[in-house]
């Protein structure tokens, strides 16, 4: 293990990694996916034992709680369900959520709103790693999940293209950290007030390597031509209910459809983070077509996080 990897404390963000320690975590990550079948004779089924790993999660999950809970158990860990109402700054301040933790557990995966309030709690728990199970800024264990799904099927996903279409949201921002600094060229097209923030894209150009552009698009064939693969997530996230009907309408024209797809490469595959909405963000056709890859992705998110649990918790055993 490079002795970068050995000194992160956190996983907040893809840029909390540098190139060496992301490709690292997909070769990991192949690696774990190999060793799943030997059970409890896999090399890694005890390199948590005795670790404690909480969940705090304020948003509703299926892939991500199922996927960390599975994980830590594989690994040998111990894991501890947070109730709901133990919110991050609700009950107490975050920070003294965050220190008490500290003094009980190894690690916490936490779901919530703010980058900022998951930013506060790793800072107020020097000893405590903290992993970012997604907020509405950034989701980056499903960017991890994405490329190795990519890898798997391309072999080297470096000089390949990858279409995001629609809300320029936390799924689109950590895709573009994790393409640039894999040399993937990632485009975006999304409506009028729902770009990918500026910050984003400049982050991404200032770890963008063998050449890798992130471009933005209003239109979305534009973005689409040419394109290796095609991803979309649902218009409206968790938190923006009230805007379901304003979103509908200003998104209708970025739906992946046939027609669209018929834009990109002939073997070009589909990507969705899930959940799905047929008949929304994707037609039913598309979502249900051989070019869909969105189990694999799902399936991976066990295989990466599990990676990740071992940089942070036990990297002597990786």
């Amino acid at each position: 293990m490079p002795g970068a990897t050995s000194t992160r404390k956190d996983f907040l963000s893809i840029l909390d990694f540098d190139a060496t320690d992301l490709e690292r975590c997909l070769q990991l990550s192949t690696r774990l996916k190999a060793e799943r079948s030997l059970g409890r004779q896999a090399p890694t089924a005890d390199a948590i034992d005795g670790r404690h790993v909480a969940l705090l999660f304020e948003k509703p999950s299926l892939r991500t709680r199922s996927t960390f809970e599975i994980a830590v158990r594989e690994l040998g860990g111990h894991v501890m369900a947070l109730q709901s109402d133990v919110a991050l700054g609700g009950r107490e301040p975050v920070e003294d959520v965050a220190r008490n933790l500290e003094r009980w557990v190894d690690g916490v995966v936490i779901r919530t709103f703010s980058q900022k309030t998951l930013e506060q709690f790793a800072k107020s728990a020097p000893r405590l790693h903290v992993i970012n199970a997604l907020t509405d800024e950034q989701h980056p264990c499903q960017a991890i999940a994405d490329f190795l799904t990519l890898q798997e099927r391309w072999g080297s996903v470096r000089g390949r293209t990858i279409a995001f279409i629609g809300d320029g949201n936390n799924v689109a921002a950590s895709v573009a950290h994790a393409g640039a600094m894999l040399g993937v060229n990632v485009h975006v097209a999304s409506p009028d007030g729902y770009q990918l923030p500026h910050t984003v894209v400049q982050q991404a150009t200032g770890v963008a390597r063998h050449g890798a552009r992130l471009r933005l698009f209003s239109d979305a064939a534009d973005a689409v031509a040419g394109a290796d693969a095609v991803y979309t997530d649902t218009w409206t996230s968790m938190g923006q209910e009230a805007q379901a009907d304003v979103r509908r309408a200003t998104f209708a024209r970025y739906q992946v459809n046939d027609a669209l797809m018929s834009q990109a490469r002939p073997d070009a595959l589909f990507m969705h983070c899930l959940p799905a909405h047929r008949g929304e963000e994707v037609t039913a056709e598309v979502f249900e077509s051989p070019a869909a890859v969105v189990f694999d992705q799902a399936e991976n998110r066990l295989h990466c996080q599990k990676a990740l649990l071992l940089m942070l918790l036990a990297p002597g055993r990786v």
